[in-house]
């Protein structure tokens, strides 16, 4: 059933006149007539009786009317759902505890009439994400594409904000008592980072980290979850994690880890976005203004070679 012949229906029943219908819908009235015409053989019933005054609805168009207002109210919604500025701004983020999360949560405090959809596309590869992007399932997402070549036309790639890495130890670990470390520290000791994706931005990133400090970077086994990795590192003396100085992490106090800061250099974590070059939401823009106001690094980092330096 066309969706403006219905509209056209339901201004005339409300209207009276053609005429009126065609000035409100910017179209002629012989048009609004074949559309009302095309109804009424679809329907195969008359809608209408043209009087003097105009027209005025038959005992078939009174009770197709509050069916045909429904039709309207529901395509009208459906396109306000999908336009940007009447919707909600869409982000993804990794993880709800993320770093990343943490910042749009910041953001969301300070301007609490923000219409914001946190997200977490349940995806590895950095590609399917970017089709996320293109398509508008998405307005934005907080990923990197380690080689930016690869980016489709459309789509960019802004530099969000850098994540400085603490270590994550358990009380009985040799460094927990250490009020910072230095990468050179760490490279005697076991760093257990399990479930690290192939092709993912961050497996990249321990590569590269791993190599340059030679570091032992340990992806062994399944992850089953933030939980069993603080349970496992509360009980060993010889295993730590890396956790972004920003992401939340719970555990119960009788585990006492410690989260020690990373330094000379500090080990960044680039965070991008990736957003639409066109009809991006009119949100956006604000939530982009904000990752360029927050604070830098202080003192000398570590990045990857994919990353760009912020200015």
């Amino acid at each position: 059933m066309n969706t403006e012949a219905v509209r056209s229906f339901v201004l005339a029943a409300e209207l009276g006149q053609l005429q009126q219908v065609a000035d409100e819908l910017g179209v002629t009235q012989q048009a609004v007539s074949k559309r009302i015409a095309a109804l009424e053989r679809e329907l195969a019933v008359r809608l209408f009786n043209r009087t003097a005054r105009g027209v005025e609805l038959t005992t078939d168009g009174q009770a197709f009317l509050p069916h045909a207002q429904s039709i309207v109210a529901a395509a009208e919604r459906g396109v306000a759902a999908i336009r940007p500025g009447s919707r909600s701004l869409r982000i993804d983020v990794l993880g709800l505890r993320s770093a990343q999360a943490v910042v749009l949560h910041d953001y969301w405090r300070a301007h609490p009439g923000t219409d914001l959809d946190v997200v977490t596309l349940k995806v590895n590869d950095p590609q399917v994400v970017v089709a996320a992007v293109q398509a508008g399932e998405v307005d934005a997402a907080f990923r990197t594409v380690t080689d930016p070549a690869a980016l489709p036309p459309g789509v960019r790639m802004l530099h969000a904000f850098d994540s400085p890495l603490e270590l994550l130890v358990g009380p009985g670990h040799p460094l927990a008592s250490a009020r910072a470390v230095t990468p050179e520290q760490l490279a005697r000791h076991r760093i257990w980072v399990p479930g690290i994706a192939p092709r993912s931005e961050w497996a990249e990133f321990y590569d590269q980290l791993a190599t340059a400090f030679g570091l032992r970077v340990d992806a062994a086994g399944p992850n089953f979850g933030n939980e069993v990795l603080l349970d496992a590192l509360a009980g060993a003396a010889d295993v730590a994690t890396l956790v972004g100085a920003r992401d939340r992490y719970l555990w119960p106090p009788e585990h006492d880890l410690r989260r020690i800061p990373i330094v000379n250099p500090t080990l960044a974590y680039p965070l991008s976005l990736l957003v639409r070059s066109e009809n991006a939401h009119p949100g956006l823009a604000a939530i982009i203004d904000h990752l360029a106001a927050l604070p830098p690094l202080p003192g000398p980092a570590w990045r990857p070679s994919w990353a760009t330096t912020p200015s």
